[in-house]
């Protein structure tokens, strides 16, 4: 960064204001020899024999701060924000569901990401029926990075002559995010790509309104391009490249991975006001976490201080106002705080108890198994954070601990500890094949129920043994799909009728997982899989509960009183 030399201090500080210190002291030096170079020129402070003060304000730059006990005290976190991207975009594949294009900066907008792509006859394009321009918008979260799967959703314009996106196909669209800067809007460089098929909101909803046919989603249907860094920002008082170096170690000496055959921290000090962190593995999808963490790991090295620090917060581990920041702090400290951890998963407060589960699950002992699972069937408020917690711990006693829960009484809770369970097992960002949903049959004990995502990915769970579908003869549904009874003990026939294609019939089995997996053999969607389980649900065709995406939330509040909590 440059700056103005003025000539006085007072108007050189406000010239160089947000530059680093050591940007800082470069300008301080250039400007006392441009100022004291010649006769009677006055120097940087208004006086010609006034250079020790000068020197003093030197020194004072110069000096190294008194490290603080804690990180948290000389840093606050960076890059903690999702970052929106949007972009515009074309779903074909419509069955005369589509329409031209209108005019509009949306239309213009495309019209330049198509000629840029050597696109031929662009404008020609946009009039088919078959074809919808749509806004493209994703969240991309911290610490993500190039090639992670995210979530997309479209929507058609307000001036549209769409009229149904089911069924369409968003082809490649380039996605970056926009700010508006002095006037104008300007666009980053490409952050993610977004590919897929289309599932309507009318396709889970059945809301019989024009809004929810042009509105969908594309389920992991983006992916990231550029790496989210995080960092810590030193504060004004604690700006220096030595402090910067000594947070930078404290950091590498709890956190750090393997890189290949070298052992590499997670901290790098790039600038004195600014230290660069990559996501340790262990805390990958709970960065917030990550960075809690570290904000409170001690400076300096171990010391003869550290057993009264462990004593003092095993004390603050035992009081609700204090239990959860002490529980971080410990989890900080790593194998030192082991059995003062596991010592507190034996108090019958569930809230301090879980506190301090989850800080042993994020240190990978199994000793937090087994009081997290007791945590989450005590109480909604656990639920959500005991199950990621549990999902990135690498034990043999987690798969069968999640397992058990498939049978819980709470939908949620199966499903929370299926997703866990998946997601330890088949990352998000992993490769996929050409199916357009996964189906999962679990065979539990437990009553029946089918669950269908509407995040993350697109896949159907089937919990314990599904009724068979009751078909009264014929049931019709979404999009030329069909039912029919059979002479066959349970078989039924599926059909599918579409314009300008041959008639697809099959017989499948009586069953949930029969007819999806047909509705696959037969081309379908995971839009016309979804829309399907919706109408045979409102019809009593399917006779089990069906959920969309009953995966408990975040962020709920412990109650400590009496006060009962309903969420199931």
């Amino acid at each position: 960064m440059t700056a103005t030399v003025y000539r006085t201090a007072g108007t050189m500080f406000e010239a160089t204001k947000g530059c680093s210190r050591r940007s800082l002291l470069a300008h301080l030096g250039l400007a006392s020899v441009f100022l004291t170079s010649g006769s009677g020129c006055t120097s940087l402070w208004g006086r010609s024999d006034q250079s020790g003060d000068s020197d003093a304000a030197l020194q004072k730059l110069l000096k190294v701060p008194d490290p603080p006990d804690l990180i948290g005290t000389a840093a606050v976190p960076s890059g903690l924000k999702f970052v929106r991207v949007e972009g515009v975009g074309v779903v074909n594949d419509l069955p005369s569901t589509g329409g031209p294009a209108q005019p509009s900066g949306y239309r213009d907008q495309l019209l330049e990401e198509m000629k840029r792509r050597d696109v031929v006859n662009p404008n020609q394009y946009l009039e088919r029926d078959d074809t919808a321009l749509v806004r493209v918008n994703a969240l991309i979260p911290p610490g993500a990075r190039r090639g992670d799967r995210i979530d997309v959703t479209l929507s058609a314009p307000v001036k549209t002559e769409a009229t149904n996106l089911h069924g369409g196909w968003l082809l490649d669209t380039r996605l970056r995010h926009q700010q508006s800067l002095g006037g104008a809007v300007r666009s980053s460089d490409v952050m993610a790509i977004a590919m897929g098929s289309v599932l309507t909101r009318f396709d889970h909803e059945g809301r019989q309104d024009l809004v929810t046919r042009i509105e969908g989603k594309l389920l992991s249907g983006g992916i990231v391009q550029t790496d989210r860094r995080l960092g810590l920002i030193l504060r004004p008082e604690f700006q220096h490249v030595k402090m910067a170096s000594a947070i930078a170690a404290a950091i590498n000496r709890r956190f750090y991975f393997f890189d290949g055959t070298t052992r590499r921290g997670i901290a790098k000090a790039v600038e004195d006001d600014f230290i660069e962190i990559d996501v340790h593995p262990r805390y990958r999808g709970n960065e917030f976490r990550m960075m809690e963490t570290l904000r409170g790991l001690g400076v300096a090295p171990e010391s003869a201080g550290t057993q009264a620090r462990l004593v003092e917060l095993g004390k603050q581990l035992r009081d609700v106002s204090t239990a959860a920041d002490a529980a971080i702090k410990l989890e900080g400290m790593g194998e030192n705080a082991i059995p003062t951890l596991i010592d507190a998963t034996t108090q019958s407060n569930p809230e301090l108890k879980f506190y301090a589960a989850e800080a042993l699950a994020y240190l990978d002992r199994a000793e937090a198994v087994k009081p997290l699972i007791e945590c989450l069937r005590d109480d909604p408020a656990f639920r959500q954070p005991a199950l990621e917690a549990l999902r990135g711990l690498k034990h043999h006693d987690v798969k069968p601990a999640l397992a058990g829960l498939f049978a819980d009484a709470s939908l949620e809770i199966r499903y929370g500890a299926f997703d866990a369970l998946r997601r330890r097992e088949t990352p998000s960002d992993a490769a996929r094949d050409d199916r357009p949903f996964e189906l999962f049959e679990l065979t539990a004990e437990g009553s029946p129920a089918i669950v269908a995502s509407l995040r993350n990915r697109a896949e159907i769970v089937v919990f314990g043994n599904a009724s068979p579908l009751n078909i009264q003869t014929v049931f019709r549904g979404p999009a030329g799909w069909m039912i029919r009874e059979t002479q066959t003990p349970g078989k039924v026939r599926l059909t599918r009728f579409r314009t300008g294609a041959d008639d697809v019939r099959i017989e499948i089995d009586n069953t949930v997982g029969g007819l999806l997996g047909g509705m696959v053999q037969a081309g379908g969607s995971y839009g016309d899989a979804i829309a399907m389980l919706r109408m045979a649900k409102t019809s009593d065709v399917l006779v089990d509960p069906l959920a969309f995406d009953p995966l408990p939330e975040g962020q709920r509040k412990y109650l400590r009183d009496d006060e009962a909590t309903d969420v199931d």
